[in-house]
């Protein structure tokens, strides 16, 4: 198994809800227009599938999807929207499970690719999407862009939420390792508050490109953003697609 923080009953059970802003139609429906146009008449392998937020329009939108998830409990969730044969899932760790056949696209969402924790496995996950993609399939991943210009010397800190809806987020970063941890802080109902801890490993754009580059796929595009933004030095997030060589 690789580093990745294995997501419980009790964060899968929450995890659609504490993630609500993300099922918002101005959010989902330009992520699945985009991997809808990339896919075509091809299927589509989606690595940490977790509860099928994009997969499971996706499939709607005709698509023939695949899912591999390294949790059990948030592949419990996603039965609950939808059956192994309508959308089956393997179990295990996307830098190293195979499935069976070759894809037009995998993708990978929402910082996935931040939740294995070394370089070498993030490297081994470009090289996983390789393998299962069908020449001239393309790789995408949805990667936010680490906040460490907002950090003046010395600081280590940085407020990336500060309480809409209740949930408060800051995440700490050691420049050194690349490690980031997101803390994040949910105000309940009943007044009471509830803490919750991720560890990921942040990447640069450029990096992935590298990383791309060792699994034999080409860099063909990078947006800001779904709708196909620019990307600029100033944008915190990027969608990038790269190429399997026909």
């Amino acid at each position: 198994m690789t580093s990745s923080e294995v997501w419980d009953e009790d964060t899968a059970t929450r995890y659609d809800a504490s993630s609500a802003e993300m099922f918002a139609p101005e959010v989902l429906e330009p992520t699945v227009d985009f991997l809808a146009g990339l896919a075509g008449s091809g299927a589509a392998l989606e690595f940490a599938v977790g509860t099928g937020r994009v997969a499971v329009p996706l499939l709607a939108r005709g698509v023939p999807v695949t899912g591999i998830e390294l949790s059990e409990p948030m592949v419990a969730q996603l039965r609950q929207k939808v059956d192994e044969t309508a959308l089956p899932v393997v179990v295990g760790d996307m830098a190293t499970t195979r499935v069976a056949g070759e894809f037009e696209l995998v993708y990978l969402v929402f910082n996935s690719i931040s939740n294995l924790r070394t370089q070498a496995e993030q490297v081994e996950c470009f090289r996983n999407a390789a393998r299962h993609l069908r020449p001239g399939g393309r790789f995408v991943i949805e990667l936010w862009v680490p906040a460490i210009r907002r950090m003046p010397p010395g600081q280590s800190v940085v407020p990336m939420s500060l309480g809409d809806g209740g949930h408060l987020v800051f995440d700490t970063y050691d420049l050194a390792t690349q490690a980031c941890m997101s803390h994040h802080y949910f105000v309940e109902g009943d007044g009471s508050a509830r803490y919750e801890a991720g560890s990921f490993r942040y990447i640069w754009a450029a990096e992935c490109d590298l990383m791309a580059q060792l699994a034999g796929l080409e860099f063909e595009a990078r947006y800001a953003d779904w709708e196909g933004s620019a990307f600029t030095s100033e944008s915190e997030s990027h969608v990038s697609v790269w190429r399997k060589p026909a």
